[in-house]
């Protein structure tokens, strides 16, 4: 079978075009040319207590090295190291010059000279616990030399640290030095606006497509460089000027990104589908990271390097061999990653090499790592937006299966259109059938509720007519009483008035009516006629009342009094309260109304009970019952509004007052369908109803009718 080395081939394009944009900027940083300045390759170091202060200078007691870099691991005494400036005093008493400790890390680094009387004189003193007064962000302690009257050419720097001790000595002039710490800054803010730049875009990304991989690499990203920060001994000038946090932070950025590497590997690679049994192994090295952590928070400074750079070292490898091995498989994604991977694993080899003491890189000894990770976060960057382009490959394919599928639905919808038409009908009918039924049931409902209403109106009429004709009937045997007495004395008037009167006959005529008390029996007659009448009026009126409510003889839209229907309500319900409750009046002058009068007629009833049975029913102590009536005229409608002082309702009451069948009542005392029928009517007269309730307080009802229904 031929293999496809496609992507070998544009991977080995990729890696030529980035060694001939890298191996040039190299160059130009010092890496493999430049000038840096003189480097001791020769130094004398005592480890011991500050007695060598006190006593003169004793060059005896130092142990001689002939070695470019100092390495002794961690100590718990300072460190003095003794360089002489013999074979460089020509050069540097020639203009001012800087001589500089090439570690970052040191909390204290103080510069003596040895006086011609040999004794150690303190200079200065500088590190992470002696903050430069000037304004440069050289992370490395550095010393100005200014001229060596009084001085040999001996120097000695006493050495604090609380991590591993690992540096060289460097003297240049001032001028390289100044250059040397402008290219410095130009690498680490170069490298950090990039990775910051990486950090955002993917960050975007990942708001735009929601795909986690993305919100995992560039935390990643953001860590990474964090930790390159801190080894190259920035982050001690941008983030915190603590020497504690910033020696922690060294480990602490490189423990955080490994949360954040391990699940974007996984997402990335897919190793649950390419490598399913030993990813779960890839969390320990997170797992290490945390104890290499702790053991540094422990006070473990050689052994939580020592795991940090072997942990590195194998996150590396297994990252390779995993990438390599899921290529192989087919996964186009891989090469991106693998080769991305190479150039970290390229720098940090270089790092580690340069620690060792196998390479010497200076000044620049991070900048292969900060180059490996720079450039592995572009390539994952492109990897990431390949990953992109493959998603869209395959949603077009998915789009493209999704049409075939389609297609093939349409044909089986076509097919099932018959079947469902048949079964549509069908069901069409039985629900017709079904509707039918509902229609009637709610007819005989409406009538019940019809019933219901009138006899309730039936009731209130008979009350009110049976008053007034007891009180007729109770007037009418007095009254014949009285007639009777009358006609006696007229009958006894008749009879003597058939005779002379005489005398005689006056007197007795006269006692005659002083024993009937004849005036007050004719006032008597006159208030039982007056009683009778008023009687007879309220009869009238009740019969009037229940014409106008009912309008049995009006079933068109017709102008009506508004005033006039709440009023015969009144009256018809003047049973109900029995006057227990108080009626407030507030009308308006308002127009005549278009409506169906008998209909609105019957909305009044329903809300006006409804609030009279409330009162009456639950009653609210120390309140005296009250129903309010007011009306009012808002341009082109007229507006009621029926309150009254009762109990109000509860929010979840008030939501389904007007649902048919709803009702507070208890059973056999409501049908539910008295709100439900007076918010029909309101609508149907092109009207609106509001209902405002408080428990304790009361409910209003507000309706708002069109004063013309065209």
């Amino acid at each position: 079978m031929k293999k496809d080395y496609t992507n070998f081939k544009n991977m080995g394009v990729t890696l030529f075009l980035i060694l001939i944009v890298i191996l040039p900027v190299f160059y130009y940083l010092g890496v493999f040319g430049g000038y840096e300045g003189f480097k001791f390759s020769t130094y004398e170091y005592y480890i011991g207590d500050e007695e060598l202060e006190k006593e003169p200078f004793d060059r005896s007691v130092f142990t001689y090295k002939d070695e470019e870099k100092i390495n002794l691991g961690v100590l718990d005494m300072p460190l003095y190291v003794r360089v002489s400036l013999d074979q460089y005093r020509g050069i540097v008493s020639e203009s001012p010059s800087y001589i500089e400790v090439n570690s970052p890390t040191f909390r204290e680094v103080e510069f003596f000279r040895i006086s011609n009387a040999g004794e150690m004189v303190s200079i200065e003193s500088a590190g992470t616990q002696f903050p430069r007064p000037d304004k440069l962000k050289n992370p490395n302690p550095y010393f100005k030399i200014l001229d060596f009257d009084g001085f040999t050419n001996d120097i000695v720097f006493k050495v604090r640290s609380e991590v591993p001790i690992e540096f060289d000595i460097t003297v240049s002039p001032q001028q390289t030095f100044f250059e040397n710490y402008t290219r410095r800054m130009v690498i680490i803010s170069g490298y950090f606006g990039i990775m910051v730049a990486l950090f955002l875009y993917n960050l975007i990304l990942f708001f735009s497509i929601k795909d986690k991989v993305y919100l995992f690499y560039c935390f990643y990203i953001l860590f990474i460089a964090l930790a390159q920060l801190s080894l190259s001994g920035y982050s001690y000038f941008f983030l915190w000027q603590n020497p504690y946090l910033y020696e922690v932070s060294i480990i602490g950025f490189t423990t955080l990104s490994s949360f954040f590497v391990i699940p974007f590997f996984r997402l990335f690679l897919k190793t649950s589908q390419y490598f399913p049994k030993y990813e779960k192994y890839l969390y320990l090295i997170v797992f290490i990271y945390v104890i290499a952590l702790i053991l540094r928070l422990m006070g473990y400074v050689s052994e939580s390097y020592f795991i940090v750079d072997i942990n590195g070292l194998i996150l590396v490898v297994s990252f390779i061999s995993i990438a390599f091995i899921v290529a192989k498989r087919g996964y186009r994604s891989a090469y991106f990653f693998m080769l991305a991977w190479s150039f970290l694993l390229f720098g940090l080899v270089l790092f580690i090499l340069n620690n060792q003491g196998v390479l010497d890189l200076g000044a620049y000894a991070n900048l292969p790592l900060l180059a490996g990770t720079a450039i592995e976060a572009l390539l994952l960057s492109f990897a990431l937006a390949d990953k992109i382009n493959i998603l869209k490959k395959e949603k077009e394919k998915e789009q493209h299966d999704k049409v075939e599928a389609l297609k093939e639905n349409e044909r089986l919808i076509k097919e099932q259109n018959i079947y469902l038409e048949e079964m549509v009908t069908s069901r069409t009918r039985e629900l017709e059938l079904t509707l039918k039924n509902l229609k009637d049931t709610q007819t005989q409902l409406v009538n019940q509720e019809k019933m219901a209403s009138l006899g309730q109106l039936t009731a209130g009429i008979a009350h009110e007519i049976n008053n007034p004709i007891n009180f007729v009937s109770a007037n009418i045997s007095p009254l014949k009483r009285d007639i009777k007495d009358i006609l006696e004395l007229m009958e006894l008037y008749r009879e003597k008035g058939r005779l002379e009167f005489s005398e005689k006959s006056k007197s007795e005529v006269s006692d005659f009516e002083d024993d009937l008390e004849l005036d007050y029996l004719l006032d008597e007659v006159n208030q039982l006629l007056s009683g009778m009448e008023d009687g007879a009026k309220r009869t009238v009126e009740i019969v009037r009342g229940l014409k106008l409510f009912s309008r049995i003889d009006e079933q068109d839209v017709k102008e009506v009094d508004i005033h006039d229907g709440l009023d015969s309500t009144l009256i018809l319900l003047n049973s109900s309260m029995g006057g227990r409750v108080n009626v407030k009046k507030d009308y308006a002058n308002l127009p005549m109304v278009e409506c169906l009068a008998g209909k609105i007629n019957q909305v009044f009833m329903n809300i006006i009970s409804n609030a009279v049975h409330a009162m009456l029913d639950h009653p609210v102590e120390g309140k005296n019952h009250e129903l309010g009536l007011k009306t009012s005229q808002e341009g082109d409608k007229v507006i009621i509004q029926i309150s009254d002082n009762g109990p109000g309702m509860p929010s979840h009451v008030r939501d389904k007052i007007f649902e048919p069948f709803f009702t507070t009542k208890p059973v056999g005392k409501g049908t539910g369908l008295g709100l439900s029928i007076v918010y029909t009517i309101i609508e149907n007269h092109k009207g609106t109803i509001q209902v405002e309730s408080e428990t304790n307080v009361g409910t209003s009802f507000i309706l708002t009718l069109p004063i013309n229904q065209n």
